[in-house]
């Protein structure tokens, strides 16, 4: 699942892998915490974000999806295509009810 502050640009270098975005699943405006909720309900494995005060705002261990979170200060596809290798790596390893920041 990718938040709605990750440009859906990205899906493209994800390739090989199911993504949906908040606006597919027509979830646009929705809080973190009514969007965590939401993701889990509708059993998604990874809500992947640039948002880095979710950790802040959220207990995210309380849910049962991954969060991660790439560690830029925009959504630019250009700065957004350094983090992905370092994400695809680890894909497979990310637990539910933790968080991750991935930097490049």
């Amino acid at each position: 699942m990718l938040d709605e502050c990750v440009t859906k640009k990205v899906i493209v270098l994800l390739e090989g892998h199911t993504v949906f975005t908040i606006g597919q699943m027509e979830w646009k405006g929705l809080k973190n915490g009514m969007l965590l909720k939401q993701a889990e309900q509708n059993k998604f494995d990874i809500l992947l974000t640039i948002d880095k005060n979710i950790c802040y705002q959220q207990n995210t261990a309380k849910y049962n999806l991954a969060i991660v979170v790439l560690d830029t200060n925009n959504s630019n596809i250009e700065s957004l295509q350094e983090y992905i290798p370092n994400f695809i790596k680890q894909i497979n390893f990310f637990e539910k009810g933790k968080l991750y920041i991935i930097e490049k």
